[in-house]
């Protein structure tokens, strides 16, 4: 008979698990305390993967060889604790899916900066001709990608959650862009945890891996100086100059990898603001170190459209411009967000609060917002952030705060949806908060 693996959590990475391992020939089932989007109970039906809803079988769960768990799903809850008790190993999709692939990979983690250097690189890949996947907390899932197609190369955004529950697997080119506090609440509100969470991209690097990294982030240097690393060091920074890595000097910016150097000016990159600037860096680097070259890293980092959801200038509405910055679920991307503003700014800020310090904003909050529009069931500590110094008009739907907004700016002005906060209070996720600050947008 073969072994039962058991999958928790029926979304993009439960469901790619689940098809994976039945390929592999485990015993399969599916368990996910909520209710399964349809279209992922076709797919188990279509695989003949049993599953359950809106429960936990226990006995089945625990009689498991393993159990791979949805990033989603935090430690603290009954049959994770019950699972570690009986000593059965919990591991994450991507630690399942990289023992079936020969493929390399770039991995790239940060609190801020990810989707857009994870598209960057993947789609400097792509114009090379290499055939690439892409994969992690992006697209569709690694283990289905590793199922179904034969990618040489993947590229894989990696959240803390995802890196938490992985142990022999290894990046051949890590990447951590920046370390600022989030998700707070799933590390006892213990930063260090948080930290050494991202410090999991780097476990199993060899000497012939490359590690790439922020070298002006104070956190980041900090547990360098006690982390021993065995692969190549590319550092990044707009402040320090360096043999190898990357660097910025008279606008021009350098990238130094191997023996190859490449320069281009600051005004090409097609994305705004001085994040950008670092997240172009670093695909620079990681896509030069695989071999690709210049004139195709160049050509990309110049006409990348961005992603959606994070500072995509959507609409301008009698000359008001409206920016859809969504995905900015966290302080460290408001700050990155107001930084590259050149307007006045009526700021929609607000959801479910993640342990954070509004502190870092005062001084762009006091120069470049007009209005804060607070936009969630309990605004009490943005009221406390900056009800001193700031006017702050409570509402609790997108239309409300859209009209609000629209009503306060002036010709010249920007709103600007950047709400510090996850979105699960009001909507489904940042891509449902997105698409109905669009919606409200448009009918305005």
């Amino acid at each position: 008979m073969s072994k039962l693996i058991t999958i928790l959590g029926a979304g993009e990475s439960g469901i790619g698990a689940a098809i994976l391992a039945q390929k592999k020939g485990f015993t399969v089932f599916v368990s996910d305390f909520g209710k399964i989007k349809e279209q992922y109970k076709k797919i188990l039906e279509q695989y003949n993967i049993e599953f359950e809803e809106g429960k936990h079988t226990e006995d089945k769960i625990l009689n498991s060889c393993e159990i791979i768990k949805s990033p989603g799903i935090p430690d603290k809850v009954s049959i994770i604790r019950k699972i570690k008790n009986k000593k059965i190993k919990i591991i994450s999709e991507i630690e399942f899916a990289g023992r079936y692939t020969k493929a390399r990979t770039i991995c790239i983690t940060g609190s801020n900066g990810k989707t857009t250097t994870t598209l960057l690189i993947y789609n400097i890949f792509k114009n090379a001709g290499l055939n690439v996947g892409l994969a992690g907390n992006i697209g569709k899932s690694f283990a289905l990608q590793v199922a179904n197609n034969n990618f040489e190369y993947y590229i894989l955004e990696l959240s803390s959650f995802q890196l938490d529950n992985m142990y022999d697997f290894k990046a051949d080119i890590a990447i951590i862009l920046n370390i600022t506090p989030d998700h707070l609440d799933r590390y006892n509100y213990e930063f260090k945890n948080y930290i050494n969470s991202k410090f999991r991209i780097i476990q199993n690097q060899t000497k012939d891996c490359y590690f790439i990294y922020c070298n002006d982030d104070i956190t980041l240097i900090d547990k360098l100086k006690t982390t021993k690393i065995y692969s190549k060091k590319l550092p990044f920074s707009l402040e320090k100059q360096s043999t190898k890595g990357a660097f910025i000097k008279n606008n021009i910016i350098t990238i130094k990898t191997n023996s190859n150097t490449m320069e281009f000016k600051t005004k090409e990159i097609s994305l705004l603001g001085k994040h950008n600037i670092y997240n172009s860096m670093a695909a620079a680097m990681a896509t030069e170190a695989f071999g690709i070259k210049n004139d195709t890293i160049r050509k990309t980092l110049t006409n990348f459209k961005g992603v959606e959801h994070r500072l995509e200038k959507y609409l301008t509405i009698r000359g008001i411009d409206f920016i859809n910055d969504s995905k900015a679920t966290n302080v460290n991307s408001v700050w990155y967000a107001l930084e590259s503003m050149d307007t006045k700014v009526i700021l929609i800020l607000g959801g479910v609060d993640k342990g954070n310090n509004y502190s870092i904003l005062d001084d762009l909050v006091r120069r470049k917002v007009k209005t804060i529009i607070a936009l969630g069931t309990d605004n009490s500590l943005i009221h406390k952030a900056f009800g001193k110094t700031i006017e702050i008009i409570d509402t609790n739907t997108m239309q409300q705060a859209v009209k609000s907004s629209y009503l306060l700016a002036n010709k010249g002005e920007t709103v600007l949806l950047s709400p510090a906060c996850a979105s699960f209070d009001i909507f489904e996720n940042y891509e449902d908060r997105g698409i109905k600050f669009k919606e409200a947008v448009r009918n305005l």
